[in-house]
């Protein structure tokens, strides 16, 4: 079982030392699942464990989870990645090749909200380029709801929103 479950672990640190971008849990989850390589709860489980020995770290949002690799993550996988079977590694290469841009795409968009201290609820919203902000934007609604609403179509419309606002601002 150990074994196995190092196997996922390194899967996952060697796609995240392959991309210049966070992964979401979501991603991670498509490419492993998909393969068949485990079950849902043992990757949680291997991500889990990662993260508690700091060798990626979460960043959690009301929305989802992305992942990010650390110093010492991209340590363990530059020692350890000839641990992983060639036809894994191609795999993994294979998928980021094709869904590079949507996986990217996917992760510079950000979004999540917070109680402000008028009682109300103030939405975050950014494009990233680079991992540099493009465009920041925080608005104030009055409940949850609706700042669960800004969230979905800001992931949905943030391209119109930014194009709208060059057009007129410009």
């Amino acid at each position: 079982m150990s074994e196995t479950m190092t196997l996922y672990k390194l899967i996952i640190l060697y796609m995240l030392d392959k991309v210049d971008f966070p992964l979401t849990n979501a991603q991670i989850s498509e490419f492993i699942l998909d393969k068949g390589y485990t079950n849902y709860f043992k990757l949680q489980q291997a991500l889990s464990e990662l993260a508690d020995a700091e060798l990626i770290r979460e960043e959690t949002t009301h929305s989802r989870t992305l992942y990010h690799l650390t110093g010492d993550g991209a340590q363990s996988i530059q020692y350890f990645w000839n641990k992983i079977s060639r036809p894994i590694q191609e795999d993994i290469d294979n998928f980021l090749r094709d869904k590079k841009y949507e996986l990217k795409n996917e992760v510079s968009v950000k979004a999540d909200y917070f109680k402000n201290t008028a009682g109300e609820y103030s939405v975050q919203c950014q494009v990233l380029e680079n991992q540099e902000p493009l465009i920041e934007l925080t608005l104030s609604v009055p409940t949850v709801g609706e700042a669960e609403s800004v969230i979905a179509n800001w992931q949905k419309k943030n391209q119109e929103v930014y194009a709208w606002l060059m057009a007129n601002l410009l």
